[in-house]
């Protein structure tokens, strides 16, 4: 018995190196672009535990819960480490990495996270870019989240490390990420006797043993399925083009804003400033008295296909995230996630107006 998903040819190194090229143009990057066989956690943790040592001084940045795990990994590399954490409804500023610098002109290494799709905000990577390139630090960027929804440069930007993930905005399979590398974490990494070898942790080993060797030879077996999503998900990308998706993006998460505010009932934007909320996703707050994790699934008992889900942790009680991101990044998934958000606010006793809700939406995408 034969089977389209189990009956495939092997992927040659040359389909795996031209899915590669094609990533980097995404990018829009000169660096090494590496395509690791995992989840974008396999790379985040790969490349600070390449580029980070008993002699590294980081100043790791914290808008949202992945931010504090890099701090962790940092610290457990033996790293010493500043963290800069800001509230999770705001967004960190160029001033505030100036001002770090300052108060410890050792730092030479920044971890950041460019969208937080679990709060719901987004950084200015290109400002604080040039914050950091002035002082010298390398610069580590997770833009998982970002990719696909908003910009993500890391040549213009300055960035040194640029992790991205497919599941998110892409609208591809999480089972494979990415990594571009610049010549200068190269050689951090190069220099790092702590650095992971023979490892699937390892970014060298793609490096010396991939790269090096003019990507003629896989490390290892690819994860087939996976790497042939990715390469069918940057296609679609392309054919829609990266602007367009953008704006997709842009306007599902301004529709979302604006049609909550018009909405009423207490629900109101958790991000304060539209200016610092990712186009990713949007993160809602409850009103007063109203679990979020309750209201959610209220309002999924209207249709459980919709892409909301309560925040995680000690955010559930408070927190409502409406993940439009790839595929759902459209104007007919913001009106049905707004008009179930209505119904589970009537439910609960407040007063909504979901036909402005619905009005205010669609002008946003006119």
């Amino acid at each position: 018995m034969t089977h389209p998903f189990l009956d495939l040819a092997p992927l040659s190194a040359a389909h795996f190196a031209s899915i590669e090229d094609r990533v980097a143009r995404l990018l829009s990057t000169e660096q090494d672009v590496v395509i690791t066989q995992g989840e974008a956690l396999l790379p985040l943790e790969g490349a600070i535990r390449g580029a980070a040592g008993p002699g590294t001084t980081a100043l790791n940045v914290i808008t949202g819960p992945y931010g504090q795990t890099f701090g962790d990994w940092l610290r457990d590399c033996g790293a010493t480490v500043y963290d800069l954490a800001v509230p999770f409804h705001t967004a960190v500023t160029p001033a505030q990495i100036r001002e770090a610098f300052a108060e410890h002109p050792e730092i030479d290494f920044v971890s950041l996270v460019h969208a937080e799709a679990a709060t719901g905000n987004t950084n200015p990577v290109a400002e604080i870019g040039e914050v950091v390139r002035a002082h010298g630090a390398l610069f580590y960027l997770d833009a998982v989240a970002s990719i696909g929804a908003e910009p993500v440069l890391p040549d213009a930007w300055g960035v040194d490390l640029c992790v991205i993930g497919a599941q998110k905005a892409m609208g591809g399979p999480a089972g494979v990420s990415a990594v571009s590398v610049s010549e200068r974490a190269w050689t951090r990494m190069s220099a790092n006797p702590h650095a992971p070898r023979r490892s699937y942790l390892s970014l060298l080993d793609w490096k010396e043993r991939w790269i090096d060797t003019g990507r003629k030879t896989l490390l290892h077996a690819p994860a087939q399925l996976e790497m042939l999503a990715l390469d069918a998900c940057v296609a679609r990308i392309e054919e829609e083009g990266l602007d367009a998706l953008m704006t997709r993006h842009a306007k599902a998460a301004a529709a979302t804003r604006a049609g909550t505010l018009a909405l009423g009932g207490g629900l109101e934007p958790y991000v304060y400033e539209a200016a610092d909320a990712a186009p990713v996703a949007t993160t809602l707050r409850t009103p007063a008295g109203i679990d979020a994790s309750e209201l959610v699934t209220k309002a999924l008992a209207t249709d459980p296909a919709l892409p909301l889900a309560a925040g995680g942790g000690a955010l559930a009680k408070e927190m409502v995230r409406v993940n439009h991101y790839g595929p759902d990044a459209t104007r007919d998934t913001v009106r049905a996630a707004l008009t179930a958000l209505g119904a589970a606010l009537t439910e609960s006793g407040l007063s909504v107006d979901v036909d402005a809700a619905h009005r205010t939406a669609t002008e946003i995408w006119s």
